[in-house]
């Protein structure tokens, strides 16, 4: 019998260690993506003549909103009586992983939230621009994922399966089989997402011309994503076993109907004309150059 094509993934997800402390690809890989979210702002504050000020902000609320808002949301959503019973390790059991994008996704509203009302900005104006830093930093957290040969998908004969020999769980429910790497698959997505959000961005400046629409795009784009790839993904936790839709699918409905929401919001409403982008009034043709 042939045996289908695939890749063995054998890659250590420890970058270097220190002692006992393990530096991971996975957490740099976080860090990474919180790095470019804030270059991205400081980006968008900068064409918008914001000040300095506003972009160093958003680094502090958003940096700690995500971190406790995933941190959280992966004990309360998949796991909370074990870490009701022993709260202690929501911190302490922090080195051993466990981080969920959707608890990422309401620790960063709340923090936007706080940090449009400390800078007196519109609440959607912030939502608007942070999705596209969620975009790419959402592809760069899965490839952490990849990293740590987790969160990959159901088995398959196509040649870019892959076969993560590191993992325990492959190697006791699937070996030799290969398997999806839904990783990839949703790291591209959120790419896309990504690349389609600057585009509308800074070709079409639909942030300011229709608020919101960015917003929803961008809620449709990652959340309609993991919605259906989660069909071909593995069961994170035991009592997901028999359910028609997991919990990835149940947390993501909520986002899915918030975007469309936002962005029949965004195309009803009256269309604004940024000052930065009206047509310079003629200059009357008799006006001489003053010399």
């Amino acid at each position: 019998m042939i045996q289908p094509l695939s890749i063995v993934w054998d890659f250590n997800p420890v970058f270097f260690s220190l002692g006992s402390l393990d530096i991971r690809y996975y957490g740099l890989m976080w860090a990474l993506a919180i790095l470019v979210g804030a270059m991205l702002f400081d980006n968008f504050c900068k064409r918008e003549g914001l000040p300095s000020k506003v972009s160093e902000s958003i680094f502090i609320y958003g940096t700690l909103a995500t971190i406790i808002g995933a941190r959280l949301g992966h004990c309360l959503f998949y796991d909370p009586m074990e870490y009701l019973s022993k709260p202690w390790t929501i911190i302490t059991g922090f080195r051993d992983g466990g981080m969920a994008s959707h608890g990422a996704a309401i620790g960063l509203l709340i923090g936007l939230w706080l940090f449009s009302r400390k800078n007196k900005l519109p609440y959607i104006w912030s939502l608007d621009r942070i999705m596209i830093a969620v975009g790419i930093g959402g592809a760069i957290v899965r490839m952490g994922n990849l990293f740590n040969s987790e969160i990959f998908g159901t088995s398959t004969t196509l040649p870019w399966g892959f076969e993560f020999v590191r993992s325990a769980k492959w190697v006791h429910e699937f070996a030799p089989a290969a398997v999806h790497p839904t990783q990839i698959y949703e790291a591209l997505c959120y790419l896309a997402t990504f690349g389609i959000l600057c585009w509308l961005y800074y070709a079409k400046d639909m942030a300011r011309r229709r608020p919101g629409i960015l917003f929803g795009i961008g809620l449709i784009g990652i959340f309609l994503t993991r919605f259906f790839i989660e069909f071909i993904k593995t069961e994170q936790e035991a009592f997901e076993q028999g359910w028609a839709l997991d919990m990835g699918q149940w947390l993501s409905i909520p986002f899915i109907v918030l975007g469309i929401y936002m962005i029949y919001r965004g195309a009803t409403q009256p269309a604004v004309v940024p000052e930065a982008v009206k047509a310079p009034a003629a200059e009357p043709k008799n006006k001489r150059k003053k010399r």
